[in-house]
């Protein structure tokens, strides 16, 4: 059997694929995107692919794959990029890699937060451009934790995760906000379930966690932000599709929100003209929350695994149900 692999991965999960000795393996070996003129040479004829989340998986790679495609093994947690209908109507199986990432991800989200909030980019450039003239009593000042309430978009692993990493601060309330009310989940932090609405009025930090769903696509925009404090900070790292980033930009330049923090933008990477890019109160990264040596190494094995699972019909470590 032969397999596509589009990016170089670690070699752990390389490995796994090359000693397990069930498939031949074609890589694009680069750090940077196939073309997509790659992508679909690559894929043709293939029994499986590993791909990554900037790959679209549309009915176009499908159709150039053909009928042995069995197994597509995404090395990610969110699954956006993959045409499912079409791909569930083929009979073709997919894997993907939940839960490894979630406290890299959670890390990052605190992380994210606490340097907006308080500052840290705008601080260090400071001290760069000899900003840093004396001690003053006003200066730098930003937004702390402790007493505040923090509103969470998504109560799911990643979610609780952050929860739990941000309670010990100090926080008095938590909210959160999604689909259902989720009582088991919300036990831990007395978290009190609330709509969106509520949410955004009463929070002073507002994290989004969320998978990106017709539902939530746009979900934070223009009204969104009208409703939330000008002291509160706003932070992602779920999908950029889900922020309206024309709102958020006029948000943050008008003062209706006083800060936001992005791992994830729309498109990826964002150009360097993007408006957001200008502004001291937007903290924003490459989408690295799952950025650990320890993660990506954990997750490109899993990703051969479930890769190696469908190749020989056995049940997947992380099977994604269509």
């Amino acid at each position: 059997m032969r397999v596509f692999v589009t990016r170089r991965i670690p070699r752990e999960g390389l490995a796994a694929l090359s000693q397990a000795g069930v498939c031949s393996i074609q890589q694009w070996d680069s750090d940077e995107p196939i073309p997509r003129s790659e992508l679909l040479a690559g894929v043709a004829g293939k029994h499986g692919l590993l791909c990554l989340l900037s790959d679209r998986i549309d009915k176009e790679v499908l159709d150039a794959a053909g009928s042995n495609l069995k197994i597509i093994s995404t090395l990610s947690v969110g699954f956006d990029h993959l045409a499912l209908e079409e791909i569930k109507k083929r009979g073709i199986r997919v894997g993907y890699t939940p839960d490894i990432l979630t406290d890299a991800t959670a890390e990052l989200s605190v992380a994210l937060l606490l340097a907006t909030c308080r500052r840290l980019p705008e601080s260090v450039e400071e001290v760069k451009n000899g900003g840093w003239t004396t001690w003053k009593p006003l200066w730098m000042c930003g937004y702390g934790l402790s007493g505040s309430t923090v509103g969470i978009i998504g109560l799911g692993r990643i979610g609780q995760a952050v929860a739990r990493r941000l309670k010990p601060f100090g926080v008095k309330k938590f909210l959160y906000t999604g689909s259902r009310p989720k009582p088991e989940r919300a036990v831990e932090f007395q978290a009190d379930f609330v709509p969106l609405a509520k949410l955004a009025e009463e929070s002073d930090f507002v994290v989004v966690t969320c998978s990106l769903t017709p539902d939530t696509e746009g979900m934070c925009n223009k009204d969104f932000f009208s409703q939330m404090k000008k002291t509160s900070v706003f932070i992602n790292t779920s999908r950029g599709a889900v922020v309206n980033q024309e709102d958020l930009y006029q948000a943050l330049v008008s003062g209706q929100i006083a800060a936001a923090g992005l791992d994830v933008t729309t498109p990826e990477p964002l150009p360097t003209d993007n408006p957001l890019l200008s502004l001291k109160n937007c903290v924003i990264l490459p989408h690295i929350g799952s950025a650990t040596y320890a993660t990506r190494s954990a997750m490109s094995v899993l990703s051969a695994n479930n890769l190696l699972a469908g190749l020989k019909g056995e049940s997947m470590p992380s099977e994604l149900q269509l």
